[in-house]
């Protein structure tokens, strides 16, 4: 028999705020919902920026400070709002057997070696050539070291002893969803009882946003809708978020008493080339196997579409079709008020569909398409979604707990 996993602790930090209090006060109470977004620090690029965060309360030390990149910070400063939120920081006996899962890309690039190198590569003869002896001769190891993804769980290790199993998985949006799955997979089948699981991203970063500009991706001007996006070519608009959740085995929660906030069902992950309808195909079947554990359910979707061209296009149509037929109700893409936060997408979307059926209510829109409707009952159970922006869809079920 399967164990039922519970998600018992929800840390969140975002351009709206710090917490699950700050984000369902903007994104469910506030009317009309109104996302933060920083029009001139990258123009033409906007972004969603990271609220001020006092990072001396989850990492007391200065020296861990000092030696952490900032998203590093966020990382760790968000995994201890989840451990205390979950009521258990400090609990050496718990913590010693709490497991991470880890959600990360590398760290910050040399962007004087980055600006080198576009300022010569157009006049280079060979310019394959002048970018491999600029990078061997131009970085510095120490930097690289400093990029290693795995340093955010190392450093949660460190600062907030989480001393269990430590993995950690790379490549976008579909690390987020492995990462919970994995989670998942393990608590059910008696492989652990805790797990921390969680990413970080921050989008005040130049590098980050020349990988995104450059591959055509990056959206520029007035932020809209991602539904609409795509009739005027598409984009996405990078937001700063950390997000980790506590999962925890409904035995080892009732023994310490904890209320959860939600059920986490089945997780799903699949990855397609692309082709036209390939990713439609591949959530179609995961769709049938969620829809089916959901029952009769009514089920609402929380979507991490972020207005790249090609996959929020396929996935606005797959899911008008599924609200057409009456197999989901009210859609909401997250994005729309938290920018595209890659790593961190999948325990973002989870930790929000927990809080909202623990409150039995649902977000407000901030889509102007019309494509997403104001909600009229609350959710029984939610969906969430995220294709990524170039490979790999996954899919999860948030229940409530009975």
């Amino acid at each position: 028999m399967a164990r039922e996993v519970w998600i018992t602790g929800i840390g969140l930090t975002s351009s709206l705020g710090e917490g699950t209090d700050a984000h369902w006060q903007a994104m469910a109470i506030n009317d009309p919902p109104r996302p933060v977004v920083d029009l001139k620090s990258f123009a033409p690029y906007p972004i969603h920026p990271m609220v001020p965060l006092d990072f001396e309360k989850q990492i007391p030390k200065g020296g861990d400070r000092r030696q952490m990149e900032n998203w590093q910070r966020v990382g760790t400063y968000t995994a201890g709002l989840a451990l205390d939120d979950a009521g258990i920081t400090g609990n050496m006996d718990i913590l010693a057997n709490t497991n991470m899962v880890v959600a990360a890309a590398g760290g910050e690039r040399d962007l004087m070696v980055d600006q080198t190198i576009l300022e010569g590569v157009g006049s280079a003869p060979a310019a394959q050539e002048f970018i491999n002896e600029r990078l061997s001769n131009d970085l510095r190891p120490t930097l690289f070291l400093a990029q290693l993804p795995n340093l955010v769980a190392g450093n949660i290790a460190i600062v907030h002893k989480v001393t269990g199993s430590s993995r950690t998985f790379m490549g976008e949006e579909l690390a987020s969803v492995s990462a919970v799955e994995i989670a998942a997979r393990r608590i059910a089948a008696d492989q652990g009882d805790v797990f921390l699981v969680g990413g970080a991203v921050l989008s005040e970063r130049k590098d980050v946003l020349l990988v995104l500009a450059g591959s055509g991706w990056a959206w520029h001007g007035d932020p809209i809708s991602v539904w609409g996006r795509p009739e005027k070519g598409g984009g996405a608009t990078m937001g700063s978020v950390g997000a980790f959740l506590v999962l925890e085995a409904r035995e080892h929660a009732e023994k310490r008493g904890k209320t959860p906030y939600a059920r986490l069902g089945t997780v799903l992950s699949g990855r397609s080339r692309r082709d036209p309808g390939q990713a439609t195909a591949v959530a179609a079947a995961q769709f049938a196997t969620l829809r089916k554990e959901a029952g009769d359910r009514s089920l609402a979707v929380i979507s991490g579409a972020n207005g790249i061209l090609g996959p929020t296009r396929e996935e606005r149509d797959w899911l008008q079709g599924l609200k057409a037929a009456g197999a989901i109700d009210t859609v909401r893409a997250l994005p729309n008020m938290l920018g595209a936060s890659v790593e961190a997408t999948f325990p973002s979307m989870v930790a929000l569909s927990a809080l909202a059926l623990s409150k039995g209510a649902f977000y407000r829109s901030a889509d102007d398409t019309g494509f997403e409707p104001a909600a009229t009952t609350a959710p029984e159970a939610i969906l969430v979604n995220a294709w990524g922006s170039w490979r790999g869809e996954g899919m999860g079920l948030v229940l409530p707990v009975h």
